[in-house]
């Protein structure tokens, strides 16, 4: 599975998003690539935003419950609601994304992978995904897969990935980890 997500990863600007996703978000990753400072993190704000909606507001509310739970370190309840948002739209890429994060927090990590790997086939710009799968690789030990390429993929669509990485493994005792991460994961 990894040598599999690596590959998405580096074909992502050759694949197509699943037209599902907001038509939206192909002009704000355009616009993302000529911006910087306060206008860049605006517009990695609104598509973090059109990345969590759902066309179904119900379903747009159960992933702010999962996300919630995921900071408040619930990993029960939170892993309830992506599982029920997953098997029941399956087409959603910020639920396989958040259920992604769920299972780097446990360190279970094939499980995290394989979401990780969900969620690029949907929406193959989710740089919080690609830059999960860094951390898990550099995690395990594996700098190759978590190598440059890697890096310059996430860059190439967010620049948050130029700040410095979150914390191999959050701390289940700081919160502030767990909200950083449930929100760039």
């Amino acid at each position: 599975m990894y040598a599999d997500t690596l590959k998405l990863i580096v074909t992502g600007d050759r694949r197509y998003p699943s037209p599902r996703l907001p038509e939206r978000l192909n002009g704000l990753f355009r616009s993302l690539g000529d911006a910087s400072g306060g206008r860049a993190e605006r517009i990695e704000d609104e598509i973090w935003r059109l990345w969590m909606a759902y066309r179904d507001s119900a379903v747009a509310f159960d992933l702010e419950r999962a996300t919630r739970a995921l900071t408040a370190l619930d990993f029960p309840a939170a892993e309830g609601i992506l599982a029920r948002l997953v098997a029941t739209h399956p087409d959603f890429a910020e639920a396989w994304n958040k259920r992604a994060t769920l299972y780097y927090m446990q360190s279970r990590d094939e499980e995290s992978v394989a979401s990780i790997h969900r969620t690029l086939e949907l929406e193959p710009r989710h740089y919080g995904a690609i830059c999960g799968f860094a951390q898990i690789c550099l995690s395990l030990g594996d700098a190759d897969s978590a190598s440059t390429r890697t890096w310059r993929a996430c860059a190439r669509r967010s620049t948050s990935c130029s700040a410095p990485a979150p914390p191999l493994r959050p701390s289940t005792e700081n919160g502030a980890e767990a909200n950083q991460l449930a929100r760039y994961m």
